[in-house]
């Protein structure tokens, strides 16, 4: 592992949810005015997740008073305190660009059944309940 590699795995976060686009998340941001620091909550769709590794980042898209604000938020940034995620969306695309334009239940997302493993080693350790036969 060369040093760039190891300098990077030093500064990733440990618990990061699954993010995909569809999800609808709470992010909870540190902002700062003059000398004083709090905690926003931005709360919307997500609409992409790109890069990998330390430079993953995803772009978040709400509606207040009839207006579309979208945010784009760097996952391991030390800026995010925490990232809730709501409701996993059932979405064939990997770009939800085209929720711009659309308002109110047009741009409505179904949500996903099935449940989402936080990571791929995690579902993978899960063994299966043992069943009952009666014999």
């Amino acid at each position: 592992m060369n040093v760039i590699q190891q300098l990077e795995k030093e500064q990733e976060k440990k618990k990061v949810p699954a993010l995909r686009a569809g999800d609808t998340v709470r992010v909870h941001a540190k902002v700062v005015e003059g000398t004083r620091e709090r905690i926003q909550v931005f709360e919307g769709t997500v609409i992409r997740v790109t890069g990998g590794g330390l430079r993953r980042n995803f772009t978040v898209r709400r509606v207040t008073h009839g207006v579309g604000v979208e945010r784009t938020f760097m996952v391991h940034s030390p800026r995010i305190d925490k990232i809730d995620v709501l409701r996993h969306g059932d979405v064939r695309q990997g770009r939800l660009y085209y929720l711009r334009g659309k308002v109110g239940r047009e741009a409505r997302i179904r949500e996903r059944r099935q449940l989402v493993a936080n990571e791929p080693e995690e579902a993978e350790a899960e063994e299966p309940a043992p069943t009952v036969t009666d014999t």
